[in-house]
């Protein structure tokens, strides 16, 4: 079941909204940046994938691989919101290399029911 918005639902301030726009191997995840405010510096403005030569626009590696919902699909939209990195992971992450871009942001996904 995929996360939808309604007219009367509200959603934090805090929430920005994002697109999974690359699905790699290991959650090696590229989230764009689709709507809201953030410091430009946190993200990729232009990152171009080396293997795939596409090139995607306001970009960031996904940092909070343990607590990324499974059911959010590649091209998907959802909201989130910034939070802080956790030093200790509570899941097993293989190792497998996709790239990503070097920006990665710790994110968690807004509750929009």
């Amino acid at each position: 079941m995929g996360f939808s918005c309604e007219k009367n639902d509200q959603l934090p301030s805090s929430c920005l909204k994002g697109k999974l726009v690359l699905k790699g191997i290991c959650m090696n995840y590229v989230i764009e940046l689709v709507e809201g405010n953030i410091d430009p510096s946190l993200i990729e403005k232009q990152w171009i994938n080396p293997m795939t030569k596409a090139e995607y626009k306001n970009v960031f590696a996904l940092g909070s691989i343990c607590d990324f919902p499974e059911n959010i699909a590649e091209g998907q939209e959802f909201y989130f919101s910034l939070t802080a990195r956790k030093e200790t992971t509570t899941c097993v992450q293989c190792q497998a290399y996709s790239p990503v871009p070097n920006k990665k942001l710790f994110i968690k996904t807004c509750n929009t029911n």
